[in-house]
């Protein structure tokens, strides 16, 4: 409702000016909010030449192109659309022609329901002109209430929010200890019994770890003893476990190829190092070979690794630096610091070795013939020379090389780590339900109606049988699945074992 307000001289195309009335109607009896917000306000522009207006008059314009900014908002807001349920997205993609009247019925009774769930009444606040110097203002709440609207926007939260006993577990464990702000861990996410999702992150603050099935804060990951399952703001669990130093190496950045886990413990086995042996490394990577070398030695042990290129050499130091740090706020205690990095080539670097001896030597590089001659005059009498090579050639020459060269050296093996996963797990059926295991039917004469009342005996059973394998399957009556797994991985390396022997 528009009120023309007289003011002196002729009106003028000068300016434009909104005055809002509210109607000073009252609500009768719980109207709802839609209706308040459907009804429109008519608004009347005008002009005034020159005129003079009061403070008065300024605050009453003021307050109502407040009061009409409030209520275009809030008509915006009770204008929200609901979220449609799966019955009317199908049948909205559907001719309505199409539909029977069961589905026509069952949509009026969810808008139905749909409504009478996100009605709400509407708060009228009246003020007194001796306050406001205007009539009464309209200030309606929204149309979503205030539970359902904190769920929206914040379910992901809550969803994922232990309980608060939960949260500050103690460690029941002597050397058990929980999540802190900065250690390395991993997060998991299984379906059907396979890893579908892996992470590797470090929790800080006020941060989230995200992924396609939702995040977790990691807020509400630090405080908990790992190993948890904790779920995300999609309802779904994840697995959220400390790193072992085989997941760091896996996931850790790379800057060249890294010597993997399965093939860097075999090297390990077969250089026999121990705690307190001196190892020379050449071909420092990323770093992934220096670590499995420092946990075998130890603190009373040393490792020297040496690289060639300086970005390589710059990776594998940040490399296992972070990994100290990590297992620093983890363990309460130091990972040795017992690696050296030298930017160098071993080629032309005798002098870096002048006065040392080795127990063992671990090689990863491209023509490791040629550092032999160099390295081979600080090992060991007996000891073993691990070589790392990616092609079959490149073994052909090392052995060529040291032919030719007559080192003091024996191979006594060539070999490649395959692994092959396998995929063994329940058997189920499409439903859900366990498959369950069927015994041979031996053949006997037996009459038509003898043959019938068997078949609906054995019907029976089978039901009785899958029902109480849903419930609680006895040992040995559910079928299992056992093959390999389709996705297998490749080939990695082959290694090979030259031991030292005195000419």
């Amino acid at each position: 409702m528009a009120v023309q307000m007289p003011f002196g001289g002729f009106l003028f195309m000068h300016r434009l000016m909104r005055t809002c009335t509210s109607s000073q109607r009252h609500l009768r009896h719980g109207e709802m909010l839609v209706n308040l917000t459907i009804t429109r306000q008519e608004i009347r522009t005008f002009s005034t030449g020159s005129v003079r207006c009061n403070n008065n008059e300024r605050e009453d314009s003021d307050s109502s192109q407040l009061s009409t900014k409030l209520t275009s908002k809030q008509a915006l807001m009770a204008r929200r659309r609901r979220p449609l349920s799966p019955l009317e997205r199908i049948s909205g993609l559907l001719p309505q022609d199409a539909l029977s009247p069961e589905v026509m019925q069952l949509r009026e009774q969810n808008q139905q329901e749909a409504e009478g769930g996100t009605d709400t009444q509407g708060s009228v606040t009246h003020r007194t002109q001796q306050e406001s110097g205007h009539t009464d203002t309209l200030a309606a709440d929204e149309t979503t209430p205030k539970g359902k609207e904190s769920d929206n926007h914040h379910a992901s939260d809550v969803a994922m929010v232990p309980n608060t006993s939960e949260r500050r577990t103690s460690a029941t464990l002597p050397g058990d200890s929980l999540i802190v702000f900065g250690e390395l861990l991993i997060a998991e996410y299984y379906k059907k019994g396979q890893v579908e999702f892996r992470k590797m992150f470090k929790p800080q603050k006020g941060t989230r770890l995200h992924s396609s099935w939702g995040f977790i804060l990691h807020d509400n990951i630090v405080g908990l003893p790992a190993g948890q399952f904790l779920k995300t703001s999609m309802g779904l669990p994840i697995l959220i476990r400390r790193a072992s130093l085989e997941d760091y190496v896996l996931y850790m950045r790379r800057a060249p190829a890294i010597a993997y886990p399965k093939d860097a413990t075999t090297m390990l086995m077969m250089m026999d190092v121990t705690e307190g042996d001196r190892v020379l490394e050449s071909g420092s990577g990323s770093g992934a070979m220096s670590l499995f070398l420092s946990r075998a030695v130890g603190s009373k042990g040393s490792v020297l690794s040496v690289e060639v290129r300086e970005d390589h050499l710059r990776r594998a130091m940040l490399n296992y630096s972070r990994w100290r740090t990590s297992w620093s706020l983890r363990r309460g205690e130091d990972w040795p610091d017992n690696v050296q990095f030298h930017n160098a080539d071993l080629c032309t670097a005798s002098s870096l070795l002048a006065g040392q001896g080795f127990h063992a030597i671990a090689l990863d590089l491209t023509n490791p013939h040629l550092v032999l001659p160099t390295v081979i005059p600080h090992l060991h009498p007996g000891a073993v020379c691990a070589v790392y090579l990616a092609n079959i050639t490149q073994v052909v020459d090392l052995l060529e090389g040291i032919r030719c060269l007559a080192l003091p050296l024996l191979c006594e093996c060539i070999i490649e780590v395959p692994i092959r996963h396998w995929l063994v797990a329940p058997a189920r059926q499409k439903n859900g339900r366990y498959c369950t295991r069927k015994a041979p039917i031996l053949e006997e004469d037996h009459s038509e109606e003898e043959e019938e009342e068997e078949e609906e005996e054995r019907a029976d059973q089978t039901e009785e049988e899958e029902l109480a394998a849903d419930e609680h399957p006895a040992f040995g009556g559910v079928p299992y699945i056992a093959r390999p797994c389709p996705k297998q991985l490749s080939h990695t390396a082959f290694l090979v074992k030259l031991r030292k022997f005195v000419q």
